[in-house]
């Protein structure tokens, strides 16, 4: 068989076209890859949160006490000050409306025993996005699932479980947090109870180990946290539709609720909570605005243990209200050791990529 002289620079230019096609093809899939991932975008007054102001891509996020603070702004607000200055949230963010820091029984190294009100020290995040769907379009159901929050954490191991597994909220970590409206795990059509399990990274469980070593108390700290949660989807029916606008302060229909309620925490943490609300897009009816948040009460006594620490050279880094509000050496990764800033940060973005992406 004879070849042509020029069919060698034809094959050759035909392999560098199939070549520059791949190129682009791939190059086109990063680009799309990246223009879906979203980006956080501190928000520093309440305009901020204004629809018309967000841009494709951006997250709207708060979590300091003062709106208007600048990045080194305070984080965590009182349970009681929250409660009054902030009704809405408190409302929806705390475990049930009625909440209220709970009497506990303490046992002190001292031997001090006896009931005392637990105090509680506030963290809330606040976010919104807009997802460039139209609220018909999104199954919320798909994203109750414990690979729906692994997805959004694979630091933290979650196992579903039956609400029948669940102990009872008898010890000091559990007391006060027992639904008084419905048994946890009970009383939603699409819901799932969730055990989870997430180990401390870093230098933290070194730190830990030191901390357990130097104090004179039974009760040991542990390197790991576990926790109980329900995550669920409110009812159409159940929707307060008024409250859930004072709460967003956009007035456009609630179309959807995902909720994911902690009321067991094995340290530290009393309960949290993560809520998000779909709402109408007030101009574009193909597009859907959500706002979202999480919200994690702690112990105050934990935040009263300063002086404790900073007694130790080598633990003077480990004050555990720097290590929750992510101000320590000893913070590290992306999850809860990262400290609360960041981790809600990482959460809430996670969220919303996972949403505009699954179709």
């Amino acid at each position: 068989m004879r070849y042509s002289a020029n069919r060698r620079p034809q094959a050759k230019y035909f392999a560098l076209t199939v070549l520059s096609l791949l190129i682009a093809g791939v190059t086109g899939l990063v680009a799309a890859a990246e223009a879906q991932s979203f980006r956080i975008e501190e928000a520093t007054s309440p305009q901020s949160f204004d629809v018309a102001q967000i841009k494709p891509g951006i997250i709207a996020f708060n979590d300091k006490v003062d709106i208007a603070a600048k990045d080194d702004g305070a984080v965590l607000l009182p349970f009681e000050e929250w409660a009054r200055t902030r009704p809405a949230e408190k409302k929806f963010l705390a475990l049930f409306s009625n909440y209220s820091e709970p009497t506990v029984v303490r046992h002190e190294a001292s031997g001090d025993t006896g009931p005392v009100v637990q105090k509680l020290s506030m963290y809330v995040a606040r976010a919104r996005f807009i997802l460039d769907r139209a609220p018909g379009s999104i199954e919320l159901a798909h994203a109750v699932t414990p690979a729906f929050l692994e997805r959004i954490d694979p630091a933290i191991k979650h196992k579903a479980i039956a609400a029948a597994d669940l102990p009872p909220l008898k010890d000091t970590q559990g007391t006060g947090n027992e639904n008084p409206d419905r048994p946890w795990c009970t009383g939603r059509a699409t819901l799932i109870c969730i055990q989870s399990s997430y180990v401390m990274e870093g230098k933290i469980p070194l730190g830990i180990m030191l901390v357990n070593k130097l104090r004179d108390s039974a009760k040991k700290a542990s390197d790991h946290i576990d926790f109980d949660s329900e995550l669920s989807l409110v009812a159409p029916a159940d929707l307060d539709q008024a409250g859930l606008e004072e709460l967003t302060g956009l007035d456009t229909p609630v179309t959807g609720v995902l909720e994911q309620n902690i009321f067991h925490v094995n340290q530290v943490m009393k309960f949290g909570k993560f809520l998000a609300v779909f709402q109408n897009h007030p101009a574009d009816a193909n597009k859907t605005v959500v706002t979202a948040f999480m919200t994690l009460a702690i112990d105050t006594a934990v935040l009263d243990k300063k002086k404790e620490y900073e007694k130790v050279p080598v633990l003077r880094n480990l004050v555990p209200e720097q290590v929750l509000t992510g101000k320590s050496s000893f913070n590290s990764g992306e999850s809860i050791s990262a400290g609360l800033p960041k981790y809600a940060r990482n959460e809430i973005k996670t969220v919303a990529d996972i949403l505009q992406r699954d179709k």
